[in-house]
């Protein structure tokens, strides 16, 4: 008797499943694209245990993208942008994209220059932790700049 896998040459159909009712185990299809098709004789329901342990390890090897987001008003005063500043270096220092914007509400769209100002100033000041992926661009009513943290 052979081993659990039992890899087959060049078999016709019908040689193979005899071979495979014989041995009591599937003959499972592994490659259909292939010319010859791919087949080998193992225990199906080992298969997709092994499958599923292999899927699940390579998701567990993933990298996970978190995006934080930090909002502004136009006319944040300095208070404010440095608090926001200081939660923007925690983000970026424990590896997380920041996404920081802009809101205009009503007609405060007319200092639009003073949101790109911000958005320019907040990147300046954390060049050393992170650099910028987009630059700040105006999307209906807020204004968007993305920055990613730097590799260790």
């Amino acid at each position: 008797m052979v081993g659990d896998n039992v890899e087959i040459g060049v078999y016709n159909l019908p040689k193979a499943l005899a071979l495979a009712r014989e041995l009591e185990l599937d003959l499972v299809e592994i490659s259909p694209n292939a010319t010859p098709p791919v087949c080998k004789i193992l225990e199906y329901k080992k298969f997709l245990y092994e499958q599923k342990k292999r899927d699940k390890a390579l998701k567990s090897k993933a990298t996970k993208v978190i995006i934080k987001e930090i909002r502004f008003g136009p006319q944040t005063d300095e208070h404010d942008y440095e608090f926001k500043k200081k939660h923007a270096i925690k983000f970026l220092t424990e590896g997380a994209k920041l996404k920081a914007f802009v809101f205009f509400k009503g007609r405060s769209i007319i200092f639009k220059e003073q949101g790109q100002i911000l958005l320019l100033r907040l990147a300046q000041d954390l060049e050393d932790l992170g650099k910028v992926e987009q630059l700040p661009r105006l999307e209906g009513k807020r204004m968007t700049m993305f920055i990613s943290p730097k590799k260790k």
